[in-house]
């Protein structure tokens, strides 16, 4: 969690894409993200359970937003097709554990979806920033 709350401020707003307190009991799960910072918004993923709400602002299934100019299509699952996939949209996802390598294979191949997990970035959030660059660059 160190590595979060040096990142994350008060007043960010934190899509967590699932899973953010596997293999947790809930009372340990609860505790941690009553000391998470931000506005969080949980998307959910297989395995988390019924946290105590309050402590989101937000919890579904999946989400659309615009941030920094872009569209992102925000799931737990990668998916192969998302709204306005074809009109530049990034899709982000968490689920399927991979390593670095996951994203910039699907950059290469011109797929615009990048896995969010923290097991995939050095176990720290990702900015919607960094995603836009690494894109970008």
């Amino acid at each position: 969690m160190c590595n979060y709350n040096a990142l994350i401020h008060r007043d960010d707003t934190v899509y967590i894409l699932g899973d953010i307190c596997h293999h947790l009991s809930l009372e340990e799960a609860n505790n941690i993200i009553g000391k998470m910072n931000g506005k969080k918004i949980l998307i959910r993923g297989n395995h988390d359970k019924k946290y105590d709400e309050k402590l989101f602002d937000e919890i579904c299934d999946f989400k659309t937003v615009p941030l920094n100019g872009k569209y992102f299509a925000l799931m737990h699952y990668p998916m192969l097709s998302w709204p306005k996939k074809n009109s530049g949209s990034i899709q982000l996802h968490g689920h399927i554990h991979a390593d670095m390598e996951y994203n910039r294979k699907n950059k290469e191949e011109g797929v615009l979806r990048y896995d969010v997990g923290v097991d995939t970035n050095q176990f720290c959030p990702v900015s919607v920033k960094q995603i836009i660059k690494f894109f970008e660059e």
